[in-house]
């Protein structure tokens, strides 16, 4: 069985150097990861998750900075809020809310986004592919 692809939206300033610091740790994180680097979590636009998902990816991670601490002050807080509509837009399309994930990951911590990748491939492995008709 293919493993899961699970495309990741990093902001530029933490999550992305998070990231990072996980590769140079040498720390497992899985390897169907995809990672697009954005400047801001807040810029994800939901229809670039919908179009992954769309496209093949069985789920989506977005991954700011922590709330406080975004780059352009509030740019994880519209992440948050749109996250929370999209998932119900997925649920209203039939698809389950746990394929796409927003959470908070600072420059420094290289294990937690290694924990969230971890945990989001677990989550989509118990879910199994995406059946879009």
């Amino acid at each position: 069985m293919n493993e899961p692809t699970i495309v990741s939206f990093l902001c530029n300033w933490c999550s992305y150097e998070g990231a990072d610091k996980a590769g140079g740790a040498r720390l497992n994180y899985p390897a169907n990861i995809r990672i697009v680097r954005v400047m801001c979590s807040g810029r994800v636009d939901p229809e670039l998750v919908i179009q992954a998902l769309k496209e093949g990816a069985s789920g989506v991670l977005i991954l700011g900075c922590h709330p406080g601490d975004c780059h352009y002050k509030k740019g994880n807080y519209k992440a948050l809020r749109r996250a929370y509509l999209l998932k119900k837009t997925l649920k209203q399309l039939g698809i389950e809310e746990e394929r796409v994930r927003l959470d908070w990951v600072a420059a420094g911590e290289g294990e937690r986004f290694a924990e969230i990748a971890n945990e989001m491939a677990e989550t989509m492995k118990n879910l199994g592919p995406l059946e879009l008709s």
